[in-house]
């Protein structure tokens, strides 16, 4: 079936906005944060953070030997070895933090949405094939009702976020909560 485009363009471009509203804003960003996978280290980063506690362990005791009369010829080749190890996990630390995505709080969610601003105009003046392509990778899914010229909207939000998978073999992956969007949109008369 066809449907002239222009008939589902601005109620398509505002739809997405009222879940911006002023009266429900608070409840937007409370569902956009609690949505988000949980925080979950990967276990290289707890790894990591064991490699450095032995080796700052490692190092005091080296001290102490040092302190009790060692041979320095060789407790500083430990030593050496030590802060080799030690710097290796740091930067292994250092590029965890780095790639690994984080839960963005309430607050932070607040001010991105605030400086996106009217998310309405922002969609009504976009280039036709930066919209078309926002709308895809929101998996924007439409289903047209000819007898009440409506379309049923639907994204989901959740699509892309993917499953928490436990490196251990017992516990379940963890699937972050859905959220979902949908609404009912009543076709401009054109």
């Amino acid at each position: 079936m066809y449907l002239r485009g222009d008939a589902l363009t601005d109620p398509l471009d505002t739809w997405p906005a009222s879940a911006f509203a002023p009266h429900r804003i608070a409840h937007t960003i409370t569902a956009m944060a609690g949505a988000q996978p949980l925080n979950h280290p990967p276990t290289t980063s707890t790894t990591a953070q064991a490699i450095i506690t032995e080796c700052d362990a490692k190092l005091e005791r080296y001290r102490a030997a040092l302190d009790a009369g060692a041979d320095p010829a060789v407790v500083t080749a430990w030593i050496a070895q030590t802060q080799a190890e030690r710097a290796r996990a740091e930067t292994e630390l250092r590029t965890i933090a780095r790639t690994t995505p984080r839960r963005m709080s309430q607050g932070e969610i607040t001010t991105l949405v605030t400086a996106l601003g009217d998310i309405t105009t922002a969609l009504r003046n976009a280039d036709p094939a930066d919209k078309a392509e926002v709308y895809r990778q929101l998996g924007l899914r439409l289903n047209y009702q000819p007898e009440t010229q409506t379309v049923r909207a639907e994204v989901d939000l959740s699509a892309h976020r993917g499953v928490i998978v436990c490196v251990r073999g017992a516990t379940p992956p963890i699937t972050p909560p859905p959220m979902t969007l949908s609404a009912t949109l009543r076709l401009a008369q054109v």
